[in-house]
Parts: structure tokens; sequence; C-alpha cells
């Protein structure tokens, strides 16, 4: 479908870019169940079938322990794909909401999560994580280090975490959120709402609505931040990127 070909030539540019991915690579995608995640491992998944080298993937879901979750959806959209799926059990919620009773969770829970997610994907046999932060979520965090850190900085394309011995690639580097939005409207795969209490109130999400409310009277607003965390070479970010075509 259209709408996955555009999906790839996004992901197929920032994997180059960024020499994110090598013969014989396990690549762990780490899945949520969110639109993001699940639009990552659907790229992935087709781009096996014509990408230069050969790799293999395999695909984890943290399960929070949020009463009444329901994975079978991505178990079963996972075997369509034919990728191994795996479900960790956590008692990540109970331990944030209910013993720490933290204000702001999200930076703990975060935390806990990602080192879950390693362990998994060591046990999988994979040396790299795939995550599913877009073109969008990089502005997004860097301006949530400017205004609320006073620090220059961001998320790496491609990070190495030695005492895991993985690498960490964001193959959604370069594409836009509505075109994530877009591609899961019209593709036939399970995208599971969030449990989580902290859902759509955070700070993440009040940077999103004020850069949606500056981008109205300044067109172009999100390409120029990409385009200068690139030029600036930010957290490993690079001149020589391809940055998404900016539309008029």
């Amino acid at each position: 479908m259209k709408e996955l070909q555009r999906i790839l030539s996004f992901v197929r540019r920032a994997v180059d870019d960024y020499n994110m991915i090598e013969e014989n690579d396990t690549i762990a995608v780490g899945i949520s169940g969110g639109k993001d995640s699940v639009t990552l491992l659907s790229a992935l998944a087709a781009m096996r079938r014509f990408y230069p080298v050969p790799y293999n993937l395999v695909a984890v879901t943290v399960d929070m322990g949020f009463k009444d979750s329901d994975f079978s959806p991505l178990e079963a959209y996972c075997g369509e794909l034919g990728v191994p799926y795996k479900v960790v059990k956590t008692d990540i919620a109970e331990i944030i909401f209910d013993v720490r009773k933290e204000p702001n969770p999200c930076s703990l829970c975060a935390k806990m999560r990602r080192g879950v997610l390693h362990q998994a994907a060591k046990e999988c046999g994979a040396n790299r994580v795939a995550l599913g932060h877009h073109y969008d979520d990089v502005v997004d965090t860097f301006m949530l280090n400017l205004f609320f850190e006073g620090r220059i900085g961001c998320f790496s394309p491609v990070s190495y975490l030695s005492r895991a011995d993985l690498h960490l690639i964001r193959p959604l580097l370069y594409t836009p959120e509505k075109d994530i939005m877009y591609y899961v409207k019209r593709a036939n795969i399970p995208v599971l709402a969030s449990k989580c209490p902290e859902d759509h109130a955070t700070e993440r999400e009040n940077m999103k609505r004020l850069l949606a409310d500056l981008e109205r009277n300044n067109k172009g607003l999100r390409h120029r931040i990409f385009g200068a965390i690139c030029r600036g070479e930010v957290d490993g970010f690079h001149p020589q990127g391809s940055l998404p075509k900016q539309e008029e």
C-alpha cells in the first residue's frame, strides 16, 4: 500500500544515513501497542524483503501490569509478519502508582521499562533494539530539554549501551507523526489504547500543543528546528542526513 511505501522511504533513508543496520543483525523491536511502535515493526518487517543486507527481527512487549491488558492482537499480527513475539510481565505499574505513588512517574517508568526491554532483547539473542521515536519526537525532546533543563540536547539516532552490549536505533527518525497516523488509519494493523493514567497529561503533550500553536503562525517551524539539530550536530545528528521534505 502506498501509505506504507511512504513510511518505508523515510525509514530506509534514516537507516542508511546513520548506518543503523548491519549484516545479520538481530533487532528487537520494542512494541507497546501504540501507533509508533507498531508502525516501526510493520516497516522493518516489510523492509526485510529488499534491504541489501539480511537482518532478523523479534518483537518485545513490556507488560506494565495494568489490569485487563490484552496483547493477543499484537501476537497475532507478529504471526502474520513472521516475527517472533515475546511479552515480559512486570509489576512496574504497581510499583510506580501504588507503592511509590510517584508524582512525576514518567522518567522512572521509562527507565524501568527500558531496563526490562534491554534484558529481554539480550535473552532473544538481539544485538540491536529499535525504538519508535519519530521526527516530531526529535523536535519535542529538543525543546523539552531547552525549556526545562536549560540545555541543548536530544536522544541520539544511534547509541551504544556498553553495559548491555546493545545498540539502540531509531529508524522512524525522519517519519512525521502525521504520516504514521495516516498509515495506521488505513492499514489493517492492531493499535492498542494506552492504559497509563498519565497518558496525554505530560509535559511532552503540553509541548506538542505549544509547537502546534506556534506552527500555525510560523509555517515550517518544526522543519527548521529539526534542521538546526542536524546542522548543530546535536547528540549524533549530522548535517549530511536527509531531511523530510517540507510541505507547502
